[in-house]
């Protein structure tokens, strides 16, 4: 097998090459310069030291003066030739090669596979997923193809092999061993990458990471075993979030027909209920009204108890009554869904967006830069005319999805700052970004990489319990211990954080209770809260789900 010479040594012998042979050419033209046209021969050995001194800058010795223009012209041009090689030819050529010598040398061949993971190329789309990995103690190897990027993966710890996958494929003959194989580069790299490790006697798990959805099938039909778009993955996210129509903020509220509402309420910091405890409100007692849970830096948090602080600026989760719920609007700030959504940038995940808001009949208006077809308003973000034009300020939302993470955390806060009121989402690449995206105003934020990670998580670390966001939902369930106690007892939502809204009771159904009604064995509990605390609800008071109505009267 032929040796394969790096870039930098090739480079390092062509110079070594040169060098004689440019003092040896620089001391013959000077020689014969020098007999003709000077008069004062020299012999080869003397115009060799000639040239050797003006190439290397160390100076001359006896020749230095002369009398011939085109000696002296020969002669200037030698001297420029020389600093050319040192502060040149030498940064270029030499520093590089010795680098690579002193430095930890990157690896060249994958290792021993054996439950190992491999990536193929780095990305916003896996960085979380690393990290979890690291944490998890799951061991993994990165295939990187640019240097500077192996380097940096190095440098934080991470097992990297350094190549080109299209010159040598045989680095990858190791592969055989390996746990799964994630693909995280473009579509046709994936694809390249897909046959061979397949070629290569691979038979566990391919994860493709695709930008294009139609390219899924074609994948799939040389040997991925799945292929995801966490842009598009991205899109449905934002779009789930700032739209009811996609997503109902709780799935089950049908069976409680018109006696209940759902109601998100945006807590102002001069608000009564701000900074609050729960107790202190009496919110139950007093309106009928149940307090599900806030969101507040993008985290939903179910309220456990009379001791729950209402953060102010969070979003608040109500469920009661509609009457009763028009009543508490008048302690805080609802939050509108009667204007347009404002969708801002048309680009992968932007036009996503935009497909499933059209597709759920929603009204909503799209800013980009750039004129094209479904592009509304044409402009900057970070004007404030365009804001204006796009009547921001009355929009049930705004969602950014804009290509880069810094113009998104800065268009976060002029948006925030122009429509202090408006619900703001916001999607970033990577994930380190989303705290940035909270200080500077957003009420919700995702990440390609967010979303990725725990698509590939729930893959790779069997991680069952894998939500871009905590869901409500109203379930039917059988009273089991609970028979005797009080609906709307504390011990329920301190244990399990769900809350109980109604109870059915000879095919009548109870939204209200006075001190005295208690729970009996036959009725029917319809509980609210996220599926984790349903699930904690059922086994902590042995109940068990009945089957739905249609709808109360």
């Amino acid at each position: 097998m032929p040796i394969r010479l790096k870039r930098s040594t090739k480079r390092l012998i062509a110079l070594l090459a040169l060098l004689p042979a440019a003092v040896l050419i620089l001391g013959l033209i000077y020689m014969v310069l020098m007999n003709y046209l000077e008069g004062a021969p020299r012999n080869f050995l003397e115009s060799l030291q000639w040239a050797s001194e003006t190439l290397t800058t160390t100076g001359y010795g006896n020749d230095s003066h002369w009398k011939h223009p085109v000696v002296a012209l020969f002669v200037i041009l030698g001297q420029f030739l020389g600093q050319f090689l040192v502060f040149l030819i030498f940064p270029i050529f030499v520093l590089p090669f010795f680098e690579e010598q002193f430095e930890v040398r990157l690896q060249h061949v994958l290792p021993p596979m054996d439950g190992k993971v491999l990536f193929y190329r780095f990305g916003p789309a896996i960085e979380s997923l690393l990290d979890d990995l690291h944490r998890a103690k799951c061991p993994f190897v990165i295939f990187e193809e640019d240097m500077q990027t192996a380097r940096q993966l190095r440098d934080r710890g991470y097992e990297v092999v350094f190549g080109k996958l299209a010159d040598d494929p045989t680095v990858l003959l190791r592969v055989r061993q390996a746990r799964a194989v994630v693909t995280n580069s473009g579509d046709h790299a994936n694809a390249a990458c897909t046959l061979i490790v397949r070629e290569y006697g691979f038979s566990g798990p391919v994860y493709a990471l695709a930008d294009d959805p139609i390219y899924r099938a074609p994948m799939l039909q040389i040997g991925a075993t799945e292929v995801f778009t966490p842009a598009h993955v991205l899109g449905a996210a934002l779009a789930s979030r700032a739209s009811s129509r996609i997503s109902q903020p709780a799935e089950g509220m049908h069976l409680l027909g018109a006696k209940i509402g759902l109601v998100e309420f945006r807590i102002r910091p001069g608000s009564e209920l701000s900074g609050k405890r729960l107790g202190e409100l009496h919110l139950r007692q007093n309106y009928g009204v149940s307090v599900i849970g806030q969101w507040h830096g993008g985290t939903f948090t179910t309220s456990k108890g009379f001791d729950t602080v209402i953060a102010p600026g969070s979003i608040l989760v109500v469920v009661g009554p509609p009457a009763n719920l028009e009543k508490v609007e008048r302690m805080a700030m609802p939050i509108r869904r009667t204007g347009p959504i404002v969708l801002v940038g048309f680009g992968t995940v932007g036009s996503k967006v935009a497909q499933m808001l059209s597709d759920a009949h929603e009204n909503f208006t799209v800013i980009d830069r750039a004129r094209a077809e479904g592009v509304d308003v044409v402009g900057n973000v970070l004007d404030s005319s365009t804001l204006e034009k796009a009547r921001v300020r009355e929009a049930s939302a705004v969602i950014l999805a804009l290509s880069d993470d810094s113009e998104a955390v800065f268009a976060t806060a002029v948006v925030r700052d122009h429509a202090p009121e408006v619900p703001l989402i916001v999607s970033v690449s990577r994930s380190r970004n989303i705290e940035r995206l909270y200080r500077a105003g957003a009420d919700f934020a995702f990440s390609e990489g967010q979303l990725a990670g725990q698509i590939l998580a729930f893959q790779l670390l069997d991680e069952q319990n894998v939500p871009v966001e905590s869901r409500l939902k109203f379930v039917r369930l059988s009273a089991g211990s609970l028979c005797g106690w009080h609906p709307w007892r504390s011990e329920v939502a301190e244990r399990t954080g769900a809350k109980i809204i109604a109870v059915e009771r000879g095919g009548d159904v109870f939204v209200e209770f006075p001190g005295d009604f208690e729970i009996a064995s036959d009725d029917a509990l319809f509980v609210c809260a996220t599926l984790e605390c349903l699930d904690r609800f059922q086994r902590e008071f042995q109940s068990a789900p009945i089957a739905g109505r249609q709808g109360a009267r």
